[in-house]
């Protein structure tokens, strides 16, 4: 099991034929993803990897029966790419493009409201379902195939505690990095919710940071649902108010929501361990398997 994504699912690869598109697809492909078409518009009688080419993504699915999505196509043309997905039933869009306008982003947001659609990003590493299939820049070599869910904000965050977690013995089911723009597609409660639903996994690591309030929801959710246990870090301990940390979205708002410190509270107080650096989350991860 898994959530999201497994080795069976048929992926599209959007943007296929940049440069990054193209070396992405190669390296999802030996990961043992299940690449079925690419789609770049005025390049149908490419191929790539072995991957033929689509002008339109409603061709490709018609063709190979697609139904999940990674974007690498460039920030303006996310939205209508994100629609035309949308659209033709895709049921998983991860869009791993960077700045992408956030008016953009809402308009997406509401556009999918009433449809079968899990998107994640933008600026996301990806998804990875260890051992089975990645669609992203994750890096394979990160991750060992085991019990343990992961939610991240960052990307490298999220390969330094993966690391450290296989290192010592606990490998993951499925990683998803969100991104960390001000406004993202998909809410940690909702991946909070597939993992409680995932037989396969027994604990669940959350990574964030400063800015926004995706934490202290995260706290509320696990508060009232969920029954497995939950370890968190949050980068940013010591970043002044008011002041945008690298990510767009690491920016603490000047009432005092949004801190390192109120999210740690948040998650303290709905019973979540907090790890005070990266290496400590093995640590507590531990303890929780071993009291549950």
């Amino acid at each position: 099991m898994s959530i999201l994504l497994n080795r069976e699912t048929k992926a599209l690869i959007q943007g296929i034929t940049g440069r990054v598109g193209q070396s992405q697809t190669r390296w999802m492909l030996e990961y043992g993803t299940n690449i079925v078409a690419g789609v770049t518009p005025g390049k149908g009688s490419w191929v790539v990897e072995g991957i033929p080419v689509y002008d339109t993504v409603a061709e490709a699915v018609a063709e190979q029966g697609a139904e999940a999505s990674v974007f690498f196509v460039p920030p303006q043309g996310v939205k209508e790419t994100a629609i035309q997905t949308i659209d033709v039933g895709i049921k998983l869009i991860v869009v791993i493009t960077e700045h992408v306008p956030v008016h953009d982003v809402m308009e997406i947001r509401e556009y999918a409201t009433d449809s079968d659609v899990q998107i994640v990003g933008p600026t996301s590493p990806g998804i990875i379902t260890v051992g089975e299939a990645k669609l992203g820049i994750m890096p394979g070599n990160m991750f060992k195939p085991g019990r343990i869910g992961l939610i991240s904000r960052s990307g490298t965050l999220s390969y330094e505690v993966s690391v450290n977690l296989a290192t010592a013995g606990f490998g993951q089911s499925t990683a998803v990095g969100i991104g960390a723009d001000p406004v993202v597609f998909t809410n940690v409660p909702e991946l909070l919710r597939l993992f409680e639903e995932d037989p396969d996994t027994d604990l669940v690591v959350l990574v964030g940071e400063v800015g926004g309030m995706q934490e202290e929801e995260a706290a509320e959710y696990i508060k009232k649902s969920m029954t497995k246990p939950v370890v968190a870090y949050i980068a940013g301990l010591n970043a002044p108010q008011e002041k945008r940390m690298g990510h767009a979205g690491a920016i603490i708002q000047g009432d005092g929501r949004g801190t390192a410190q109120s999210k740690v509270s948040a998650l303290q107080e709905a019973g979540v361990e907090v790890a005070q650096f990266p290496a400590e989350v093995v640590r507590l991860v531990q303890k929780r398997l071993a009291s549950s």
